[in-house]
């Protein structure tokens, strides 16, 4: 099982890039707990960068446990699930939110 800090590591290299066309975007990751910390990743021009620290003005923020989040990326649980449950909260853009995981090979 990777680390919170390994899932980001590799977020970039497994970007979509056809999946995001036209997306423009700046995505931030609040991970609580063992393990966490925060993250944010830029979409622009079919690029993503994923970079330890808070990004600048993002458009969407997400706030999750370490554990959920892990469970969410080994499929253990789904984001909707986790979503409504309170588990996993998200401010800003919900239409850039719902799109995220197609732009992501999990």
């Amino acid at each position: 099982m990777p680390t919170v800090k390994e899932t980001f590591d590799a977020m970039a290299s497994r970007f979509r890039t056809d999946k995001a066309a036209g997306t423009t975007a700046v995505i931030q990751y609040d991970v609580s707990g063992d393990g966490g910390g925060t993250w944010h990743a830029v979409i622009k021009d079919g690029a993503c960068t994923v970079n330890q620290g808070a990004g600048t003005n993002p458009n969407l923020t997400l706030q999750i446990s370490a554990q959920d989040w892990l469970d969410m990326l080994s499929g253990k649980q789904s984001g909707q699930m986790l979503f409504m449950s309170g588990k996993l909260k998200v401010k800003g853009d919900m239409g850039l939110a719902m799109k995220l995981g197609s732009m992501f090979q999990m």
